[in-house]
C-alpha cells in the first residue's frame, strides 16, 4: 500500500484491489483512532479524514503503515447483516436471464441466495457497491443508459449489485424494487448500508 497526504487534513491510501480495501478498512475501524473523523473507501483507495488537533498526518500515517494488508480477521470485520425485501419485478429480469443462459427463477434465486458484502459508497448519497462473496457473473451494463431509474431499483452491473437511493440516470440491469430507503437524514446513520455490512436480498410479493 502507499499512503500520501490528501490536502491538509486527510490521507489517501492506494491499494492493489477491492479486497485489499475491504480488509484494510476493517483494520483501521478496529483501531478506533481518535483522530480519524471519517473513512471513505473506494474501489482502490481509502481516504482518511483527520482531526489535526489530535494527531498529525505524519503520525497517523506512521500508525497506518504498521498494518499488514490481508491481516484482517473475523473479529475486526463488521458483523452487521442488512436485509432488503425485494420484489423481483424489474424490466431486465427476462433479458438478463436469457443472456446468462439461465431461467428467470434461477437468476432470482442466485441473487437472493448470495451474501453480498458492502464495499464502498458510490455516485449518490446512500448508494453502496455490493460485491458477491461467492462465484458470480460479469453482468454487462446497458450500452445506452436509461434517463431515469426510480428510487429503490435493485440492479446489477459488472460484479456488483446495488440499490438506487433516488431517481437518477443509470445503465445497470434492473432486477426489482424495494421500498426500504437507502438514504434518510432522520436516521442516526443516514446510509442504510455501511461498508463492511453483509447484505441479503429477500424476495417478497409486495414491498
Amino acid at each position: 500500500m502507499n499512503i500520501a497526504r490528501n490536502g491538509d487534513h486527510a490521507l489517501i491510501i492506494d491499494l492493489d484491489s477491492l479486497d485489499d480495501v475491504v480488509d484494510l478498512h476493517a483494520q483501521i475501524q478496529a483501531l478506533d483512532l481518535p483522530q480519524v473523523r471519517e473513512l471513505v473507501p473506494a474501489a482502490r483507495t481509502i481516504t482518511v479524514h483527520l482531526n489535526p488537533r489530535i494527531a498529525s498526518q505524519a503520525d497517523t500515517a506512521a500508525t497506518l503503515e504498521t498494518l499488514v494488508v490481508g491481516a484482517a480477521s473475523t473479529s475486526t470485520l463488521r458483523t452487521a447483516t442488512v436485509t432488503i425485501p425485494t420484489r423481483y419485478d424489474g424490466p431486465d429480469v427476462s433479458t438478463l436471464a436469457a443472456h446468462l443462459g439461465i431461467s428467470e427463477r434461477e437468476l432470482i434465486d442466485a441473487h437472493t441466495s448470495m451474501e453480498w458484502r458492502a464495499a464502498f459508497g458510490g455516485f449518490a448519497p446512500g448508494f453502496t457497491y455490493l460485491t458477491p462473496t461467492g462465484d458470480w457473473w460479469d453482468v454487462p451494463r446497458h450500452s445506452q443508459p436509461r434517463p431515469s431509474i426510480p428510487a429503490g431499483s435493485v440492479g446489477l452491473a459488472g460484479e456488483f449489485s446495488g440499490v438506487y437511493p433516488q431517481a437518477s440516470p443509470g445503465g445497470w440491469q434492473l432486477l426489482g424494487t424495494t421500498t426500504t430507503p437507502m438514504w434518510d437524514l432522520t436516521r442516526e446513520s443516514p446510509a442504510f448500508i455501511q461498508p463492511g455490512d453483509t447484505v441479503r436480498f429477500v424476495e417478497v410479493d409486495d414491498v
